[in-house]
């Protein structure tokens, strides 16, 4: 199989001003699955209808082994998101689905712990994120859908950079109902350009 020059067999981890960002690691299960439970109903509007083991052990280890399998294909990138200051588990956001050839793009999907909610750390998170898949990875454009009625997240989106392009009728199954979904996109070169606020 093709192998990216970029994806190399270390892991990548990047640094911002408030948090640091690594690949999930078996250590962190304890730590993830007491965040995620605590979260749950914060959580569940906006995810796929969780599954009756979700934050079992073993559903973690094969969290993993799929995180793995795409980051070596060259398909998939999962970050955890650590707070520098106390080294906790805050979050986590991925770049999934890449392509290359004509489309050399990507999707963008994130999550928070509700304790952390509101407090700059996913824009944090978004900024070492995006250089990261323009210039590491040589991707040209980046895509995040969000539920109409997800205001925060499309405040965010909007504060990283991104554009509404459009309505996605029906587009995921979220909570076990299909939703609309507003398309956002932010293109190479227009992250560079964008004020840092927040």
């Amino acid at each position: 199989m093709f192998q990216l020059p970029f994806f190399r067999r270390d892991y990548p981890a990047l640094e911002g001003a408030l948090l640091r960002l690594r690949m999930p690691a078996p250590h962190d299960y304890p730590e993830w699955a007491a965040l995620r439970g605590e979260s749950r109903a914060f959580l569940e509007p906006w995810e796929p209808k969780w599954a009756p083991d979700e934050l079992s052990r073993a559903s973690f280890r094969q969290r993993l082994r799929r995180g793995r399998y795409e980051y070596d294909r060259g398909t998939g990138v999962a970050f955890f998101l650590f707070e520098k200051a106390g080294g906790r588990l805050v979050g986590g956001i991925t770049l999934s689905n890449i392509r290359y050839g004509v489309a050399q793009s990507a999707h963008v999907g994130y999550w928070m712990g509700e304790r952390y909610a509101g407090q700059g750390l996913m824009l944090d998170a978004l900024r070492q994120v995006i250089p990261f898949a323009f210039d590491r990875l040589r991707l040209h454009r980046l895509e995040a859908a969000c539920i109409p009625s997800n205001k925060r997240s499309m405040r965010l989106l909007e504060k990283a950079g991104f554009q509404r392009e459009g309505l996605l009728r029906s587009y995921l199954r979220i909570n076990g109902v299909w939703q609309d979904h507003h398309l956002y996109a932010l293109i190479a070169g227009e992250h560079q350009v964008q004020p840092r606020r927040g």
